[in-house]
């Protein structure tokens, strides 16, 4: 029996830092910006769809997806994000599955990452949701720390679900305002508690809401 838990948060939460640590607990962890990187490689089904979209003014010259190019086309409005998600999402997901598929063993609990996954209708694909949260000025103090500028954080946001509503469909939330010690703390015990679901869902064929 597997239990299949999304993870997902904000950008500059700390989603992989997160992951690493639930991979050290044990998980099999797969993430989502990795499964894209390598879908947009040359000769791949992202990279064809995005050529076949967009055309080859994002393509660097020796054919790769330039992603910052990509970017300033796919975000520069809602409506223009939203084309790129649809574009992409359902072939991330189809890989993820595969992937699933091929390292299934019984008794594990896979944690699956990716920043627009409640967006892309993850609720439904999960047995857990976990939310990384932090506070808007601290997304905007570290996205500014990776190289980002402030306009582009705050079109990142604008693009992504409001903190709220992203809480709201979590059944657990990681709080990763503090240091590294407190984020092991934190996801050990929604680690515990995904341990427990597993547990359940082994025993009745199912799971009952998160308390």
């Amino acid at each position: 029996m597997i239990l299949r838990a999304g993870l997902t948060g904000g950008i500059a939460s700390g989603k992989s830092t997160i992951m690493r640590q639930f991979a050290a607990l044990g998980c099999i962890t797969i993430d989502a910006d990795a499964v894209v990187a390598k879908l947009y490689r040359p000769g791949n089904a992202g990279h064809d769809a995005i050529v076949r979209t967009y055309g080859t003014d994002v393509l660097q010259p020796d054919g790769e997806i330039d992603r910052k190019k990509l970017a300033d086309v796919a975000f520069a409005s809602s409506a223009d994000a939203k084309k790129l998600n649809a574009l992409i999402h359902p072939i991330v997901i189809a890989e993820e599955e595969r992937m699933m598929s091929e390292r299934e063993k019984e008794d594990a609990i896979y944690i699956v990452e990716a920043t627009l996954l409640l967006e892309a209708g993850g609720r439904q694909r999960y047995d857990r949701i976990v939310v990384v949260d932090v506070p808007p000025e601290l997304q905007l103090e570290r996205a500014s720390a990776r190289g980002m500028t402030r306009e582009e954080v705050l079109r990142r946001i604008a693009h992504q679900m409001p903190r709220e509503e992203r809480l709201r469909q979590a059944d657990y939330v990681i709080d990763n305002s503090g240091d590294e010690r407190a984020a092991e703390t934190e996801t050990r015990r929604v680690y515990e508690l995904l341990r427990r679901d597993l547990v359940e869902k082994k025993q009745k064929g199912g799971l009952s809401p998160a308390l």
